[in-house]
């Protein structure tokens, strides 16, 4: 029996005990993630879940169509079908890709905003069923508001109590209907077309084909798949999808640095399978399986995520003129501080978040912010019009974006960021993550300013210690001390027994390693 195997038999096989911490619903931004071996991510889970968010729904007034979209992991397809099946037992109205296909977080997101836009009373909202690039034995569930994006802290918060709730109960107040009544129920939705024939309102589509630049393409596997064969049909590119494979066991994935297989489109290691062929193309593109992060890849290699954000918001500035000036960028707290400079450089406002993309949500929605982007290849803006066009990461606007970059400054994204480091000098960036217990990493999110015994930061005057990010005021879980030339950020893993310290200078590598030292230090 192959591992793969394992995993779907489980899937129904084993019942989590409601009691044992490990096998509860944990229903953060990026929704339930987990494991059917470790009965984490079973039915019983996603029956609650599902059950929990029907319930969430008529908390909200939310009476439009749910949006129901699945990623290529193994553990999405029965998970799927037991969302259906809630849905359907519940009369819920939901519109299920109409090929039968796999749909695309930005897809998702894209679908409720165009739906709520018409001003209808009857808001819609979504449920996403991806563990986005973990390892192929995992399943996730998210769940995205009538805004589009990733839920907030309110809304997982109370899905999580509630769906544990359901568990300890036995399900008894989980309504479902057959498989054959939830497939007749179901509304078939074109996500795809849908999609593909408005990316003109958000990028220089023509631009892109007139160029006659040559673009690989590498869905690694995920839902992107369909997404770029019709892109490519629809707008006439010269571009190649160079792995149409999809293998729920993801077999024709190199592993990770760290010898997983892990579908993440930041990493070298991930990534090597284009990596090798990327001199057929001008610029070359990777997605992981629910394609809302990007990779980059043009004649210098992979590009670092955060250089690649430096050069979207610069280009964005000088070639969105039509967008309000009083319009803010939005970038994480452990993001390069190009981006501020950039932003400076142009006469913006930055506004600085913690991690989690959900901190951009509201900022898109309400069209206050152009740009939003997270450290993790992860990022969206608005439409030509100023309009918000995916609330979630859109990873292939990202790469499209580089295409048109490309087409119209006559700079692969590489030669971009150079003439970026000409202008505001070059950033040494790095994360390094040390092993904590649960104590020490209570203890980091409970520092306070005064906690530091420091006046300078590697021979720099210390200008500002934050627990709290600038933009909005949200306590960080951490903190981040800056200087004029290097900053360092220390915050404790959600998931993990880690704590990561983020730190980055702009005179050399021997100066952040002297920052690491003094983090290090104080931690």
């Amino acid at each position: 029996m192959s591992e793969i195997s394992k995993v779907l038999a489980a899937y129904t096989e084993r019942t989590p005990n409601p009691g044992e911490v490990s096998e509860k619903v944990v229903f953060g931004t990026s929704g339930h993630r987990g494991c059917s071996l470790k009965g984490s991510f079973n039915r019983d889970h996603i029956l609650a879940i599902t059950q929990a968010v029907v319930g969430w729904r008529r908390r909200q007034g939310i009476t439009g169509p749910l949006y129901v979209g699945k990623d290529t992991h193994a553990l999405s397809g029965p998970a799927m079908e037991s969302v259906r099946e809630v849905l359907s037992g519940n009369s819920v109205s939901m519109r299920v890709d109409s090929a039968g296909g796999y749909t695309p977080t930005p897809l998702v997101s894209h679908a409720i905003l165009r739906h709520n836009a018409t001003g209808t009373a009857e808001q819609a909202d979504g449920l996403i069923i991806t563990p986005s690039h973990n390892p192929p034995e995992d399943g996730g569930i998210k769940y995205n508001g009538p805004d589009g994006g990733p839920a907030n802290t309110d809304a997982t918060s109370w899905i999580e109590n509630r769906a544990n709730e359901l568990l300890a109960a036995g399900l008894a107040e989980v309504r479902t209907a057959s498989w054959s009544i939830a497939v007749a129920e179901a509304e078939n939705w074109d996500y795809v077309s849908e999609y593909v024939r408005t990316l003109g309102e958000v990028v220089d589509m023509p631009a892109i084909a007139q160029s006659g630049l040559k673009l690989g393409v590498d869905p690694m596997g995920g839902s992107a798949l369909a997404v770029w064969e019709a892109v490519a049909a629809h707008y006439g590119l010269q571009l190649e999808v160079v792995n149409r494979t999809v293998d729920p066991a993801f077999a024709f994935m190199p592993p990770d640095h760290d010898g997983k297989i892990r579908m993440d489109c930041s990493s070298p290691a991930a990534m090597a399978n284009l990596l090798k062929i990327k001199d057929r193309f001008d610029l070359a593109f990777g997605n992981d399986p629910d394609a809302d992060r990007h990779g980059i890849v043009d004649t210098a290699g992979l590009m670092n995520p955060n250089h690649y954000l430096a050069v979207c918001v610069d280009y964005l500035l000088k070639h969105r003129k039509q967008l309000p000036a009083s319009l803010a960028i939005g970038k994480t707290l452990v993001s390069s501080s190009m981006i501020d400079r950039v932003v400076t450089a142009n006469s913006r406002e930055l506004y600085e978040v913690p991690v989690g993309f959900k901190w951009f949500v509201e900022g898109l929605h309400q069209s206050q912010l152009a740009f939003g982007g997270e450290e993790s290849a992860g990022a969206s803006f608005l439409t030509f019009d100023g309009k918000p066009w995916s609330t979630d990461k859109d990873g292939i606007i990202l790469c499209l974006l580089a295409a048109e970059i490309t087409a119209k400054t006559g700079k692969l994204p590489s030669e971009y960021y150079q003439v970026l480091t000409e202008q505001h000098g070059a950033p040494h960036y790095q994360r390094k993550d040390f092993a904590a217990t649960a104590e020490q990493k209570q203890r980091l999110k409970a520092l306070k300013s005064e906690d530091v015994p420091f006046a300078e930061l590697a021979g720099d005057p210390v200008q500002g210690v934050f627990t709290e990010a600038p933009g909005n005021g949200a306590a960080i879980g951490g903190l981040k001390i800056t200087t004029k030339n290097g900053w360092f950020a220390a915050r404790p893993s959600g998931t993990e027994d880690l704590c990561k310290i983020y730190a980055e200078s702009f005179v050399g590598q021997e100066h952040l390693q002297r920052i690491f030292e003094q983090a290090e230090g104080l931690l």
